[in-house]
């Protein structure tokens, strides 16, 4: 159900991730090189070049080993939507590391031998030349004079094809639910058409992912689930972040971060369809939630345009577990946002007390075995 509680444990928490905290690009550019993403015209551009799009090296593409902060070339203000863009490209580093260490971790034969279809390697690797051409769509979003981040060390729970594929669905469905949230969050027309746009590439993915990988039907019902609150659900990756190895000059991830405690249904959960009577766990032992005694809490879902407040039992917690029903009347399609909120319908992201946890409908039987 929680991003943050699926990255630290994926499918078996024992197990130790297959790939290494630290990157494994053979091809790292320096930092001066770096710096010249600052011109929007270095090197190849998405849409026009197919290096985004049919390239099939294990090396990171353009510009994925470029991994160095930006630094402003120009003094003044930031652009309007600069931080929302600096957000989205902190999580895009995060995106296109799962992919590119996927590629480095596997062959065509890993996956084969897992029972996929024989061109699944191929397609992990287009979808990482799609995710390396959002690197620089969202540089060349940043104005001149803010920094453009640059990647940390990004550590993921997959230790095989199959785990991995788990985490390519899960994301590509997260990606889609924050995209909305920001699209909500920037103020000037095109930014909101270039979030649009980037946001049909990634439901492209999870469409593949659904027919090809899971056999399932991939139509989400009328309308994809849409999140206000991104960076509730961007805060949520940086469980993917090693500690300290991001670059000095990157502003902090997500900014603004209220730093919320991390929501999932509990270990012991068999079903999380609508309808399901589930308890609440709150996976950090650092980050545990404050209830006031004398104020009622909801547990608010998100699905497709609407959410439902549903009341919850705090006053027990944390020696009696905290139960709830997942909506009856959602469809069993796409993709369930939930908080825990003081207000019903959590109608601003202050009254959103810990959270989000995603919870996946489709493949629902995939659902509980990340939890």
């Amino acid at each position: 159900m929680a991003i943050r509680s699926l990255f630290q444990a994926c499918l078996l928490s024992p197990l130790v991730s297959l790939t290494a905290a630290k990157p494994l690009h053979t091809k790292i550019g320096s930092f001066v090189e770096t710096q010249k993403l600052a011109d929007p015209n270095y090197g190849p551009k998405p849409g026009e070049d197919p290096l985004f799009s049919t390239y099939y090296g294990v090396e990171a593409p353009f510009p994925g080993y470029l991994r160095d902060a930006v630094l402003p070339t120009k003094a003044g203000p930031p652009g309007e939507d600069d931080e929302v863009w600096q957000n989205l490209l902190s999580a895009e580093w995060i995106i296109f590391d799962f992919y590119q260490q996927a590629v480095e971790a596997f062959n065509e034969t890993a996956f084969i031998k897992a029972g996929m279809p024989n061109n699944t390697y191929q397609r992990i690797q287009e979808i990482r030349n799609n995710e390396a051409g959002h690197l620089r769509i969202f540089q060349n979003q940043i104005s001149p004079t803010s920094v453009k981040p640059g990647a940390c060390q990004h550590q993921y729970p997959f230790y095989d094809p199959i785990s991995f594929l788990a985490l390519v669905t899960v994301l590509e469905i997260s990606s889609m639910a924050f995209l909305t949230g920001l699209v909500q969050s920037v103020k000037l027309p095109s930014s909101q058409g270039a979030m649009l746009a980037i946001a049909e590439t990634e439901a492209r993915h999870e469409v593949w992912s659904l027919i090809e990988i899971w056999k399932t039907n991939p139509f989400g019902g009328p309308t994809d689930t849409s999140f206000p609150y991104a960076n509730q659900i961007l805060d949520t990756t940086n469980s993917f972040i090693v500690p300290g190895s991001c670059p000095i000059q990157n502003p902090e991830y997500p900014s603004p971060r209220q730093k919320l405690p991390a929501l999932s249904a509990a270990k012991n959960t068999t079903s999380l369809t609508p309808g399901s009577n589930i308890g609440l766990n709150f996976t950090d032992p650092t980050n545990q939630p404050s209830f006031d005694p004398n104020e009622q809490y909801y547990a608010v879902f998100f699905h497709g345009l609407a959410n439902v407040s549903v009341p919850i039992d705090t006053s027990a917690w944390p020696q009696q577990e905290i139960r709830v029903t997942i909506p009856a009347q959602f469809e069993t399609k796409g993709v369930v946002v939930a908080v825990v909120a003081d207000t019903p319908g959590a109608p601003t992201k202050e009254t959103v007390v810990a959270g989000p946890g995603i919870i996946l409908e489709q493949p629902s039987a995939l659902a509980t075995k990340l939890l």
